[in-house]
């Protein structure tokens, strides 16, 4: 299957996860994606050594890319990169604020030599501002933007679960490059795409902020409850479990106190006979909800509620998980052995994409400079 982004080259001077997750989603679309890497390599490749000795992240975002081990501050590899790029439709970087110049590979520089390319900098807090030297990783960005705060529970904050700030970048830069791309179909011409950690997860935290600023109200930690409709947790059932309902609207209210409940009384009980009531009086809600729960084990309750027509979602682990009967599969080859992956969110006509393996470290460092020297 021809990818539809066949015939692209992006260079990529990328660490960690922001940047690869950008340029895994070029390959995976069919773009030739060359990932410079230091002769130690990607940092990413030792985040762990679970997936039968690779890392589980550098499996996941680097499939389909060709890697090339070069030191950018010996005169002949950076020769090297210039030819490269010269050629190239996009190329990224994600090195400290200040480096990529440094090493001679100005985004205005190289646009000046090549019109027609699309430059990508991903930073933790962007080029100006008083923290734009600043170091910064996932976790700091899920402090300093405010998510922490709103995360977890009323004993304290906690991480979320995966790399959100990072992912949150490396989508952003997806869909700036993919617009960049159609802008350049229409004018010929290449663009500067700036993205930062802190940025592009600012933009996600548009809700809880403009709560705050135009209502007052700072976000409590709700644990596995929806900080601002009520029913909208978690419960224990019977048999250890946990469930999560979602109770979107009065009528889905009504039938829930009639149907699971079995008091149709509640629906009409002054503290609860609003959203905002119910959030108001969480408390007593949940003790009513808890009450009816643990009467019955968890798959016995998702049989009601699904007859009931009411949104749930079992607590699951990571055996769950692995078990799911709605998961979609993918299979990649890597330096160690074939993997197989959750697929992406989308289906294209039906299918998944076909990966290209992962690469070991400056595996194709020969063939590329054979290539541009």
């Amino acid at each position: 299957m021809v990818g539809d982004l066949e015939g692209l080259f992006v260079v990529s001077v990328e660490q960690a996860v922001a940047a690869p997750y950008l340029t895994g989603r070029l390959a995976e679309a069919g773009a030739r994606v060359v990932k410079v890497e230091r002769p130690e390599g990607d940092f990413a490749r030792n985040y762990d050594h679970l997936v039968h000795g690779e890392s589980a992240y550098f499996v996941w975002l680097n499939r389909g890319k060709e890697s090339v081990c070069l030191n950018l501050k010996d005169a002949a590899d950076a020769q090297l990169m210039h030819a490269m790029i010269a050629k190239a439709d996009i190329f990224v970087q994600n090195l400290a604020p200040g480096a990529i110049e440094k090493l001679g590979f100005a985004a205005d520089a190289l646009r000046k030599k090549n019109p027609r390319l699309i430059t990508v900098s991903i930073s933790g807090y962007g080029d100006n501002g008083p923290y734009r030297n600043y170091k910064a990783y996932d976790l700091l960005i899920q402090a300093e933007s405010g998510l922490s705060s709103i995360t977890g529970n009323p004993a304290g904050s906690a991480r979320v679960g995966v790399s959100v700030c990072d992912i949150s970048a490396g989508m952003t830069a997806h869909q700036s490059v993919l617009q960049a791309l159609y802008a350049r179909e229409r004018t010929g011409k290449g663009r500067h795409i700036a993205v930062s950690l802190f940025h592009a997860l600012g933009d996600w935290m548009n809700v809880p902020y403009l709560q705050y600023v135009y209502g007052g109200k700072t976000p409590d930690r709700p644990g596995l409850n929806h900080p601002t409709i009520a029913p909208y947790g978690a419960y224990p059932t019977r048999d250890g479990k946990e469930i999560l309902i979602a109770i979107q609207n009065e009528r889905e209210w009504v039938v829930f106190c009639d149907t699971i409940l079995g008091q149709a009384s509640v629906a009409t009980d002054p503290r609860f006979s609003s959203n905002s009531n119910r959030v108001a009086n969480r408390p007593a809600l949940n003790e009513i909800v808890t009450a009816a729960f643990v009467q019955h084990d968890q798959d016995v309750l998702a049989d009601m509620l699904l007859k009931a027509r009411i949104a749930f979602g079992r607590i699951n682990g990571m055996e769950d998980l692995q078990s799911h009967p709605q998961n979609r599969y993918v299979d990649a080859e890597t330096p160690t052995g074939p993997v197989r992956l959750l697929a992406p969110g989308a289906l294209v006509d039906g299918n998944s994409p076909e990966f290209g393996p992962v690469p070991a470290l400056g595996e194709h460092t020969d063939a590329v400079k054979r290539e541009f020297s």
